[in-house]
């Protein structure tokens, strides 16, 4: 196969690098960006954690439904993501910021190992959900530095 015939459209990268956009920014913002945004950036950043990470497990779910025969524990391991990133979100109070990144982080990480295991998806797939993950990853990164000097 070409390196054309296994990567995603440009429009579908196009999508995932907007989606992914809301990462570094509020990110950054949290690390980097004035005091009285700190707040507001880590809100974003956590909620959009968690609503990737949902997003994902959808992805996951939608290849394995279209399957004649879904196989149940690829089913069941859509839904860990999501559970992951909304538990983490509203245990967000009760437990230390850096412990809710750090989660989310692995989170993603476990997502990534989870879709690189998977049989029959399509050739693009492993190197976009890649790309998502290496993105989300690093900001989640950075803004863990920020929450640790707190």
């Amino acid at each position: 196969m070409t390196d054309a015939e296994t990567s995603a459209p440009k429009p579908m990268w196009a999508i995932a690098l907007i989606g992914l956009a809301a990462f570094p920014v509020s990110a950054s913002l949290y690390a980097y960006g004035p005091p009285n945004w700190s707040g507001h950036a880590l809100n974003v950043l956590l909620a959009w954690s968690a609503i990737m990470l949902g997003f994902l497990g959808g992805i996951r779910w939608g290849l394995e439904s279209s399957r004649e025969a879904p196989r149940w524990q690829r089913l069941g391991g859509s839904i860990l993501s999501p559970i992951a990133g909304f538990g983490l979100l509203v245990a967000r109070g009760d437990i230390p910021t850096s412990w809710v990144i750090t989660g989310l982080m692995g989170a993603f990480i476990v997502q990534w190992l989870f879709d690189h295991s998977a049989p029959d998806v399509p050739a693009r797939y492993p190197r976009l959900m890649t790309v998502l993950t290496l993105g989300a990853s690093v900001s989640l990164a950075m803004a863990l530095e920020q929450a640790l000097r707190m």
